[in-house]
């Protein structure tokens, strides 16, 4: 009997890895491997590491000590927060300037077919690389993060732009394993879902760091947590994560008080020994500081502390009538109404670029609106955290920002120094005394978030607060503003965050339309595909009934049905041959252009009509018996 062994394909293996900011150990020998197939995503709290472990996998910065290996010839792609485009370049030359023979050959057929280049040759290429259905992935990615002007220049793209730029030819590219750094910031709703789509259902390996939660929970297969510089490893999903933290964090609470039984005994037995010691009673004082390390472990229990002093909020509060605004010919909002009453609780959610921003400063005065009527409350207090943050000089120090607030500040009954809340909010001594340059971007946020915060605001307007915010401390800020008593107004793109804290939308539809919607965010993706389902349903109906697709269940195929699909793969065949007819034509070297251009066409109606017709096919077979 044969015995088979199974080897394990490591694609990335890191060995032992350390290194140092400055003083500070950020982590110590640290290894983990990445097998072929699994989605990993990495979670740490800010400034504890995870940007220069993933520079370092890069091959961006050097460890302290360690290595990282990777499979051999393996093809690896890299998303970064800022990446790094030729502003010089048009969106066609930096798709263009990836190295991938089928994206190259799809993207000059295109512009062949736009009268852009030798529409033979491009046909001809696209014949001989077989890219045809790649062409239709081509459109499919690129119109999905909307790159509809490829002849316009990179550096007048908007930092959002970029990203999806650089996304969409990272998918394109097709890597074996792909890195991706916040992959869902500067992506609207349907991208998002479009994206955890695509990666759930791919084959591809990943290794990501993100703040979405539906991405991890529906994504990754395995989540490695970095804290206090070691590592742990939690098998299944962002669920998992939560049973396994949550059952270490008891374990070592557990552990740490029998030790400390354990200590007292061995302390009072210690202190009756006499100054010479023999061998055994030197192995048990060994043992006795293997027990005091132990009792002196402690779950970390640091999490930033939220609380304020709100001021009481009146019966008129905010009051929009029939507000309208314009940027020349685009109509952001378009006669918008509502009074908003205690305990509002609004997200705001739409396409990147509809308004909401505009929304949001023409609330707090600083754009103005070109006709109706807005009335604010005299006592509503506001606290209002854009996206743009904290814009300081970058030899400020944090403290400093603080106590140019206020140097008391009074929290619940009592009142703390700057220091001290500065320590709440997980700014150690230290850290304190450092120039806000030296930050991470998450900590940048949560100075920020406190600055906010010290107002003691009774009307929270928070615009993208979860972007650069690590998920722990978006947790205890979920927390924070389920108790918070004011008024909330919330635009965010994270869904978890918004399903959790809303239960009231304003939807930005475009063209200045804006949805009331009584439900959360999840309730208002149900109600579109339910809405979606009902059209589809009244379009079939009104389709001649040999065309009809009955929605059924379970059944077997009607004998009409049976008929259809046994004339489908002969159908399909056809196509085919027609397919290659036609290619044979274009193969001709003395042929006209306009000719080359109307053969072209045909064949993409037979693409289209095969495509249709496997579709079908496809459909029917699954009823066969």
């Amino acid at each position: 009997m044969k015995a088979y062994l199974c080897v394990q394909m490591n694609f990335l293996s890191v060995n032992q890895l350390s290194k140092f900011y400055g003083d500070r150990l950020l982590f110590e020998d640290l290894t983990f491997f990445i097998e072929k197939g699994q989605k990993v995503a990495l979670i740490a709290r800010n400034g504890s590491g995870k940007s220069t472990l993933l520079k370092i996998i890069q091959g961006l910065e050097p460890p302290e000590s360690g290595e990282v290996k990777w499979f051999k010839d393996l093809q690896v792609g890299f998303l970064v927060q800022e990446p790094q485009l030729d502003d010089q370049m048009s969106v066609y030359e930096a798709i263009m300037n990836a190295d991938h023979p089928l994206l190259r050959t799809s993207l000059a057929y295109e512009q062949a077919l736009e009268g852009n280049g030798d529409l033979s040759e491009a046909i001809e290429n696209m014949d001989r690389l077989q890219a045809w259905d790649y062409e239709v992935k081509v459109k499919q990615i690129l119109s999905r993060f909307k790159i509809h002007h490829l002849e316009q220049k990179v550096g007048s793209l908007s930092g959002g732009q970029k990203k999806r730029l650089a996304l969409s030819i990272l998918l394109l590219t097709e890597p074996e394993f792909l890195i991706l750094d916040e992959p869902t910031n500067h992506l609207d709703m349907d991208m998002i879902e479009w994206l955890e789509s695509y990666l759930s259902a791919g084959q591809m390996t990943l290794l990501m760091v993100t703040h979405d939660r539906y991405f991890l929970e529906n994504i990754c297969n395995e989540i490695f947590e970095l804290e206090d510089g070691k590592l742990y490893r939690h098998k299944g999903n962002y669920s998992k994560f939560l049973e396994n933290k949550i059952a270490r964090e008891d374990n070592i609470k557990s552990s740490a008080a029998k030790a400390k039984n354990t200590m007292r005994k061995e302390l009072e037995w210690l202190r009756r020994q006499p100054k010479a010691r023999t061998t055994k009673s030197k192995a048990r004082i060994d043992a006795f500081d293997d027990i005091k390390e132990k009792a002196s472990q402690k779950v970390r229990d640091s999490q930033v502390q939220l609380e304020i002093n709100m001021n009481r909020l009146g019966g008129k509060i905010l009051e929009l009538h029939n507000i309208s605004k314009s940027y020349g010919n685009q109509l952001l909002i378009d006669k918008f109404s509502y009074k908003f009453s205690k305990g509002d609780r609004i997200g705001i959610v739409g396409n990147n670029g509809v308004g909401k921003s505009t929304f949001l400063n023409i609330i707090m005065g600083s754009d103005t609106y070109d006709s109706g009527n807005l009335i604010h409350g005299e006592t509503v207090v506001w606290g209002y955290y854009h996206q743009q943050g904290l814009q300081l000089k970058s030899d400020k120090r944090v403290i400093d920002v603080i106590k140019d607030i206020a140097e008391v500040i009074s929290v619940g009954k009592s009142s703390l120094s700057a220091a001290q809340l500065l320590e709440r909010f997980l700014f150690d001594f230290g850290q304190q005394y450092q120039f806000v340059s030296t930050l991470s971007g998450g900590e940048k946020r949560r100075l920020y978030l406190l600055t906010v915060l010290m107002l003691n605001p009774n009307f929270l307007i928070l615009d993208e607060p979860t972007n650069d915010l690590d998920i722990l401390t978006l947790q205890i800020l979920e927390e924070f503003l389920m108790e918070f008593q004011g008024c909330l107004l919330l635009v965010s793109h994270d869904r978890y965050f918004l399903d959790k804290l809303t239960d009231h939308l304003f939807v930005f539809e475009g063209d200045g339309k804006i949805k009331d919607f009584n439900g959360n965010f999840k309730e208002y993706r149900q109600y579109i595909k339910e809405k979606e389902k009902s059209v589809e349903i009244q379009k079939m109906d009104s389709k001649p009934e040999t065309n009809k697709v009955k929605i059924e269940t379970k059944r077997r195929l009607t004998y009409k049905e049976k008929q259809e699909l046994d004339s489908l793969e002969a159908e399909i065949e056809q196509l085919d041959l027609e397919q290659q007819e036609l290619t044979k034509k274009i193969s001709q070297s003395e042929i006209s252009h306009d000719l080359l251009t109307e053969l072209a066409l045909k064949i993409e109606q037979v693409l289209s009509k095969k495509d249709e017709k496997e579709l079908r096919w496809l459909e029917l077979s699954e009823y066969a018996v």
